[in-house]
């Protein structure tokens, strides 16, 4: 019985560790916004309806 209790607290000591390596990566991770461009943008308002 201790020993399944050791292994649980071991596994959800594992799964705690990578949960925090993962979110402060994913806190890090810069992230970026593609440009308009700006020919797409003038045809998508030259086709407005009359």
């Amino acid at each position: 019985m201790v020993s399944i209790l050791a292994i649980s607290i071991v596994i959800i000591a594992i799964v705690i560790f990578l949960s925090v390596i993962t979110t402060s990566k994913a806190y890090t991770y810069k992230h970026t916004v593609d440009p308009i461009d700006e020919k797409t943008h003038d045809q998508d308002n030259d086709k407005k309806p009359s």
